[in-house]
């Protein structure tokens, strides 16, 4: 199956970024609370916070969080911390604008084929 890439220009993806900081921060949150459960439920065999529905649960939440990114053309490469990427097209050459978790602006840029070791701030 052959999937058409959304490229991003930097203004479309600045338009983005208030609606990923809040989707990202609700991937935090749940990402911790599932963390806390599981852990509790190694260690403990139990967990305030439920049991194995309530991981089931908070997994199919973080799902649909990282499943409105995907949707959007937005690759998701992390979860701890947020990282995403908006295909991009900049001087010729394809890159992706890079976003962190704590980023308060779209700010960096790599080359797509080297990553995340060739962040850059955007021009």
């Amino acid at each position: 199956m052959e999937t058409t890439e959304r490229e991003f220009t930097v203004d479309e993806a600045r338009a983005l970024i208030p609606e990923v900081r809040a989707r990202a921060a609700e991937i935090v949150r749940q990402r911790a609370d599932l963390a806390e459960l599981t852990l509790d439920l190694r260690v403990h065999g139990a967990s305030g916070r439920g049991g194995i529905p309530e991981v089931k649960a908070a997994e199919a939440r973080l799902d649909e969080e990282i499943a409105w990114f995907t949707g959007q053309g937005i690759e998701v490469k992390n979860i701890s911390p947020v990282l995403i990427d908006f295909p991009a097209v900049l001087d010729g050459r394809s890159v992706r604008l890079c976003w962190l978790e704590g980023d308060t602006e779209l700010a960096w840029y790599h080359r797509t084929d080297l990553g995340f070791a060739g962040r850059r701030p955007l021009p």
